[in-house]
């Protein structure tokens, strides 16, 4: 009886998500853009605020796009993020490896922290996101269905503070090597969620994301595992959770490796979080 319960309660939230999910464009659609890909700033809550775009090659007004933010870690900046840095010490490559493999199907959106971090005291950065989400998207053709964030270690935090606080906005996350950094406003709504962390992260210990991961695996209704997954050797284990709420999947990759945004598997020098990240986002459609 209980297990019927629950599959009905289920099959009701797969349909309110199939209806919310008929694709919805913009305001910004159809008009002739002013948002190119360069830095802009805006005012929140009395303070300066400084973002960089990056629209698609061949950008088309009457094409909703995916708008995905990219957060930086604590002591990095938005420029940072568009440069990158050496991966091989532990840096992000260039927006976290995701435009080649969007193939111009997103808008990307980096935000500078304030004292190089996602701090949100009284939630400003949570507000600096909607004054983002509105302002772009009253300017460009967005896809209001398909937001999505990303971010390492700090900027995994903050990505895990829009899945708490925003969850009807965000269509998904995928937090690297991410804590509870940001805030956790509200924190009981489905949003899908993808993440991954190193057993030997010596700056948020791994027990930090199974924190997060384990709040979703709740909230998307997911079937909690027996044991907890482990790396093989030097190479990552990806686990799919099942049981999930139709629509809100959760996605958890272990590995045996420091606390590192572009770290790779045994034998590969190819950083598998760019492809795993992808791989997460574009199921949605």
């Amino acid at each position: 009886m209980l297990s019927a319960r629950v599959n009905a309660a289920a099959a009701l939230l797969a349909l309110s998500w199939a209806g919310a999910a008929v694709a919805e464009s913009s305001a910004g659609c159809g008009k002739a853009p002013t948002i190119e890909s360069k830095q802009y700033t805006m005012q929140v809550n009395g303070k300066q605020r400084e973002y960089i775009m990056k629209l698609p090659d061949n950008y088309d007004q009457t094409r909703p796009y995916r708008l995905v933010f990219l957060w930086h870690q604590r002591g990095g900046s938005a420029t940072k993020i568009v440069q990158g840095e050496d991966p091989n010490a532990g840096g992000v490559i260039p927006y976290y490896g995701l435009p080649p493999l969007a193939n111009d199907s997103a808008i990307f959106v980096v935000p500078n922290g304030l004292n190089s971090g996602w701090a949100n005291t009284g939630g400003e950065d949570t507000t600096f996101f909607d004054q983002m989400v509105e302002t772009i998207e009253a300017d460009l053709c967005v896809d209001t269905n398909l937001r999505f964030a990303t971010g390492f270690s700090w900027g995994g935090g903050m990505s895990y503070n829009l899945a708490c606080s925003r969850p009807e906005m965000m269509r998904a996350v995928a937090v690297l090597s991410g804590a509870q950094l940001s805030g956790c406003e509200g924190g009981t709504q489905p949003v899908a969620y993808y993440a991954q962390h190193g057993t030997s992260d010596s700056v948020l210990n791994v027990a930090m994301g199974r924190q997060l991961r384990d709040k979703f695996v709740q909230n998307n209704g997911c079937t909690a595992l027996s044991s907890e997954p482990n790396p093989n050797g030097g190479q990552s284990v990806k686990t799919e959770y099942e049981g999930c709420t139709e629509g809100y999947p959760v996605t958890w990759v272990i590995h045996n490796g420091d606390h590192n945004p572009s770290q790779v598997d045994q034998g590969s020098s190819d950083p598998f979080a760019p492809a795993n990240t992808w791989e997460f986002f574009s199921q949605f459609t």
